[in-house]
């Protein structure tokens, strides 16, 4: 990251793609996501992030993405946004990270997090795999650590509630040293702790989303004390921040992202709390108030259909904008 200014990436749309294509009635278009990537690199974003889900919400698998992307850019960070780990099992897991990492040269970052069981989809998805949703949250604390470890380590014996590992070693171990960095989702509106506690103790960074810019200020404040207390540097956590967007007219803006929303959901999922919808001048201030309230790399997703066109408005307008007023610029 260039010292001085806030890190910006943008989500490459792998559910929505796969909205349109039944929307339309074909076969999914897998070049717009190498395509976008490869605009956000020579646009000089520092970052590409794809979303994750088995069958409740259908899309690409975001690691095998996650490599096809890597063939296709030569230095944009790559990520999730966010990974849901507990549908996995963490050795095959931490395998098929590594070897993404091993193949784009050491890009990857992981975000993280429990996962919903809010629908009789989402219930449904974690039956399929053969989980029960009540221990997603157990089961992702402890593949955060099974991973880091597998990736740092040789001979891992590990006895935990859900995984048991007896002298494990993986190869290859990725590139980064220690690891491909795990951002573990956090949540003000959550109302839980244990979500912090996990945070600070083990992952590398957090992510917000949903959040008021006050709220997640506060949300580093409590990961960041978790941090201190597990005798960790709370210097070090890197601290990235979600937000949706879409580029036009304010009225059709919001009619848009709000049927995008609803099909990518299937229900209004988060009413009025994602946002703003409308002008370049209102989003660039937004991503402003987030780098103000502690972020230091902030992912636009676009609640748009047409992925490509925000991409370009938001690279040609927004990016200008925020660069003009980014607070870490100013700190600077």
């Amino acid at each position: 990251m260039a010292e001085g200014r806030t890190q910006v990436g943008v989500l490459l749309g792998t559910r929505g793609l796969v909205m349109l294509a039944k929307r339309e009635q074909r076969a999914v278009d897998g070049s717009v996501v190498l395509d976008m990537a490869q605009t956000a690199e020579e646009a000089g974003l520092d970052s590409v992030w794809l979303g994750d889900s088995l069958l409740s919400k259908p899309r690409l698998d975001p690691v095998a993405t996650m490599a096809a992307i890597a063939g296709a850019t030569s230095k944009v960070r790559i990520g999730t946004a966010v990974l849901l780990p507990a549908l996995r099992h963490p050795i095959t897991l931490a395998h098929s990270l590594a070897t993404a990492d091993v193949l784009s040269g050491g890009r990857i970052v992981i975000g993280a997090g429990v996962g919903g069981a809010f629908t009789p989809e989402q219930k449904a998805e974690w039956s399929a795999v053969g989980i029960s949703p009540d221990g997603r949250a157990g089961r992702l604390a402890e593949m955060v650590q099974i991973m880091k470890r597998l990736w740092q380590e040789d001979h891992v014996t590990f006895a935990g509630k859900h995984f048991q590992l007896e002298d494990v070693t993986l190869d290859p171990k990725p590139i980064q040293p220690g690891g491909v960095p795990i951002l573990l989702a956090s949540h003000h509106a959550t109302g839980s702790d244990v979500q912090y506690k996990r945070a600070g103790r083990y992952a590398d960074g957090v992510m917000g989303i949903t959040d008021s810019p006050e709220n997640y200020t506060e949300v580093l404040r409590k990961v960041e004390g978790f941090a201190v207390e597990a005798g960790r540097d709370p210097s070090a956590l890197e601290r990235v921040y979600y937000l949706t967007v879409n580029l036009n007219e304010p009225q059709v803006a919001e009619a848009e992202a709000n049927d995008f929303l609803v099909e990518y959901y299937g229900v209004n999922h988060w009413g009025d709390r994602w946002g703003p919808w409308g002008s370049p001048e209102d989003v660039a201030k937004r991503m402003a108030a987030y780098a103000k309230a502690g972020a230091r790399h902030l992912v636009v997703r676009f609640a748009s259909w047409d992925q490509r066109g925000q991409l370009r408005r938001f690279v040609n307008e927004v990016m200008p904008a925020f660069r003009e007023i980014d607070p870490a610029a100013a700190a600077g």
